[in-house]
């Protein structure tokens, strides 16, 4: 009797153990299975999310990357064309040199500018004098000492010369030149050449003496406080991209560096030939080394997200 229940009892002994070591199996599988998806789902985390070494910048992963240069937006770049040719008389400036608004660039002679201010100054004068004759016969007709044909004769006399004046000080002014101030400086020999803007010269060819035609351009002026991206994006990225969406770029020539901008502008016109579309990014914080033309590669920021 003793040794059946010692059987009895080893017999229960045995399968207890064994449905405990099966449930102890089953609890480690089941906690190393939460473990793998919780690092499935931190690596997915972290893949998503790419934080730059140097700067810190988060960029979202997979997200289509863009090329494109540092520009000059047209508000900002001035180009230089004659509205009367001549030969280079003086250069003043080199170009990459700065200038401000209005300072002179370069002169030109050309016999034609000192013919026009001529012109002004014969015009001003008989204008003055046809006003006041005008104005005499006016005052005699209405006492009827004088005819009215006189009158109307001498109005018509003034008029033309008046119109002679304000055609030659329109020309005067396209050229840059203030008509009144002939009446103190006198004629000016030589044609002033200024900047409009302030900003750097730049695309300069030119040299004493050298001869430019109406219409051909001599330098460009450009301020490069506010520079812009141009950046080229494809078809099958149009839907990623929206008006004040934030850009990362790099800069070539300029290490690892990460800059921010702005997306401001869509261009409407899809290029048939490689299928892509302009689009125009303002710089958020322009460094002084920034040049136009410099390549550029850009990607959408997480700050987006």
């Amino acid at each position: 009797m003793k040794q059946f229940l010692f059987f009895s009892a080893l017999c229960y002994s045995l399968v207890m153990a064994s449905c405990g070591g099966g449930a102890t199996e089953k609890t480690s599988d089941e906690s190393t299975a939460v473990q793998s998806v919780q690092q499935d789902s931190l690596q997915a985390s972290a893949d998503s999310l790419k934080v730059d070494g140097t700067t810190g910048a988060t960029q979202v992963a997979n997200a289509p990357s863009f090329n494109g240069i540092l520009m000059i937006p047209p508000q900002q770049h001035a180009t230089i064309t004659l509205s009367m040719g001549g030969a280079v008389h003086s250069v003043s400036f080199l170009p990459g040199d700065y200038v401000r608004k209005n300072q002179v660039i370069l002169t030109l002679e050309n016999p034609e500018f000192i013919a026009l201010q001529q012109t002004w100054l014969d015009a001003a004068a008989q204008t003055e004098f046809l006003e006041k004759e005008y104005l005499r016969q006016q005052n005699l007709a209405s006492h009827e000492a004088a005819s009215q044909k006189r009158m109307q004769q001498s109005k018509a006399e003034y008029l033309s010369m008046k119109s002679r004046l304000d055609a030659a000080a329109a020309q005067l002014l396209i050229l840059g030149v203030d008509a009144r101030s002939l009446q103190t400086k006198g004629i000016q020999p030589y044609l002033e050449i200024k900047a409009p803007l302030n900003g750097y010269v730049t695309n300069m060819n030119v040299n004493v003496g050298k001869y430019f035609n109406v219409g051909e351009p001599v330098c460009d002026v450009i301020d490069k406080q506010a520079p812009m991206l141009q950046l080229t994006a494809y078809e099958k990225d149009l839907d990623k991209l929206n008006v004040g969406d934030r850009m990362e770029f790099h800069v070539n020539g300029m290490g690892n560096e990460t800059f921010e901008a702005v997306l401001v502008s869509i261009d409407q016109m899809v290029d048939n030939a490689n299928r892509s579309i302009k689009v125009y990014a303002r710089v958020a914080h322009p460094q002084k080394d920034f040049r136009p033309g410099m390549y550029v590669s850009a990607r959408k920021s997480a700050k987006n997200e």
